[in-house]
């Protein structure tokens, strides 16, 4: 289910966030999904659980999941004002890379190509979101 490189400079615990982040938006994860549970995530990965339990706050304070008091961590209901406010900051970090990346020659057709495969990847989509 999740997979973590060890070697990484990348902190184990987030790693365990941009794979859970990844898995919700591409959903994997569905919303109300319960998450694996801190010990057995933790003895799936080989982990201390207390670096699951890191990442599991870590998405929860970013809104991605809630937690119900002895009962597990959920995934959080696309909320359409948190949603908005991502969106725009999104296209804001993407303004400022878009123009250091013209900054340092790439021309429009490569960004063209770029925005096609995360496409791809990400099974298509719509394009006027």
């Amino acid at each position: 289910m999740f997979e973590l490189d060890l070697r990484s400079r990348i902190p184990i615990y987030e790693q365990l966030v941009e794979r859970i982040k990844e898995m919700i938006i591409t959903e994997l994860l569905k919303s109300d999904e319960q998450l694996p549970s801190v010990r057995s995530l933790a003895q799936q990965l080989t982990i201390n659980p207390n670096t699951i339990q890191k990442a599991y706050r870590e998405l929860e304070k970013q809104g991605y999941v809630y937690t119900v008091q002895g009962r597990g961590n959920f995934v959080s209901p696309v909320m359409e004002k948190m949603q908005k406010e991502k969106k725009e900051e999104l296209r804001q970090q993407l303004k400022k890379l878009m123009a250091e990346a013209f900054y340092l020659g790439m021309d429009p057709g490569d960004m063209h190509q770029m925005i096609d495969e995360v496409m791809e990847q990400q099974g298509g989509g719509e394009k006027n979101d």
